[in-house]
């Protein structure tokens, strides 16, 4: 079965080194939960999904106003390029995004989709009532919490999120493919695109997933903790925040793990690459991400015989590879991911490909791939200050106070 993700990378991984790692996931593997996401059908009912939301698709339907953040929206994202209707990503109430989408949609062509699996997200509550008090119509993806009960009390359709780690689950389940069907996106062909991979990536031996795995893996041991991501295409862009989130939030525990950032490409060329190439060594990773054949693609016209009738991509194109190829002439660890076009069938190869990849890094690292127990530290912090009213001077005084008792000597 052919694979519509490429992956390369320097220094190259050995047969020896893969199956070290295959062994090390074997052994760890029985400490934690199997990966529910391999599952592409158990947790969604597509003709569930289909009949509740047939009452909201009609031809005035222009606008789809996701209120999510995190793992509720991240695969939404990664399938936003191949939407019919235009998508308004709410991920909190900051007002430029927040006005932006107020300004640009109406309650007679929107539909408004709250996400949470906890109900207590503060950036998703804090929103509903502004899109309810102008009488924007909902959908609530939802099943406990404040959220389940403030969209109960508006009696709109709720349709279920399991209590599954999120990064994970939004391929599955209806946390991703309820908002994409919505938005005209071939939510079939995505799931099927995502079967086929997992036919693969499912399996611990030498594959793809289980390469990168190994490669990160032998970087961290090195003391590498920085996977700096370059999507070179927008319609990557959302996949690479899957990935960002992924590997920050899956490996990031038990005083272990690494930190995913991006910057696009190449404007990234322009702002990081001197750093890459000529700065401090063995800490960061670059990884390329590019795509074969870009859809919607054009043609250049140029003074400049060598770029004259070229397509926009391939000039694009080219300076990836020699970035990639520059990266490598100065011993710099690299990593380059390639997809053969941004159709749905492909964004589920790709998907697929990233939580395989984080799941059995997280396997050799032996940490929970499906926690993340101290997110919840800031968001604690955040409701207290609200409910007293804290004021920003207090606040200040407060973390002045924490921080010269945990503090107390650190540049001594």
């Amino acid at each position: 079965m052919k694979i519509e993700v490429e992956f390369e990378c320097y220094p190259e991984i050995s047969n020896s080194m893969v199956e070290d790692s295959i062994n090390l996931i074997k052994k760890n593997k029985e400490n934690w939960d199997p990966p529910f996401f391999f599952d592409t059908k158990s947790y969604i009912d597509l003709p569930k999904l289909q009949k509740i939301t047939e009452q909201f698709i009609t031809d005035k339907l222009k606008n789809i106003i996701v209120l999510g953040t995190g793992g509720s929206i991240q695969t939404l994202l990664a399938l936003k390029h191949l939407a019919k209707r235009k998508i308004f990503p709410v991920t909190s109430s900051r007002v430029v995004e927040l006005k932006g989408c107020l300004d640009k949609t109406s309650p007679e062509d929107s539909i408004v989709i709250p996400i949470s699996r906890g109900g207590e997200t503060l950036d998703i509550n804090s929103t509903i009532g502004t899109f309810l008090k102008l009488g924007y119509k909902f959908i609530g993806l939802s099943s406990m919490g404040t959220m389940n009960t403030i969209l109960k009390k508006i009696d709109c359709p709720i349709l279920d999120v399991p209590n599954l780690s999120g990064r994970y689950a939004g391929s599955v389940t209806n946390v991703g493919i309820v908002p994409a069907y919505i938005a005209g996106i071939d939510v079939k062909e995505f799931l099927k695109g995502l079967e086929n991979s997992y036919e693969m990536f499912s399996k611990c031996e030498k594959q793809p997933s289980i390469e990168l795995a190994t490669f990160l893996f032998n970087l961290y041991k090195k003391g590498y903790n920085v996977v700096f991501s370059m999507p070179y295409s927008k319609n990557l862009e959302g996949s690479v925040g899957l990935w960002v989130q992924g590997l920050s939030e899956s490996t990031g525990k038990d005083e272990k793990g690494m930190i995913g950032t991006y910057q696009s490409a190449p404007i990234c060329q322009h702002s990081v690459l001197e750093y890459l190439l000529g700065g401090t060594k063995g800490i960061v990773i670059p990884t390329l991400w590019t795509i074969d054949n870009e859809d919607p693609d054009i043609f250049l016209n140029s003074s400049i015989t060598y770029v004259d009738g070229q397509s926009a991509q391939t000039i694009v194109d080219y300076q990836a590879n020699a970035t990639f190829q520059a990266l490598i002439q100065q011993q710099v660890p690299s990593a380059k991911i390639s997809i053969g076009n941004p159709s749905e069938s492909n964004i589920g190869h790709l998907v697929a490909f990233i939580l395989s990849s984080i799941y059995y890094l997280c396997l050799l690292l032996n940490v929970n791939w499906a926690n993340n127990p101290k997110v919840i530290i800031g968001k604690k912090i955040c409701n207290e200050a609200l409910k007293e009213r804290i004021s920003p001077a207090q606040g200040k005084k407060i973390r002045k106070e924490i921080a010269r008792e945990k503090f107390r000597v650190f540049f001594n």
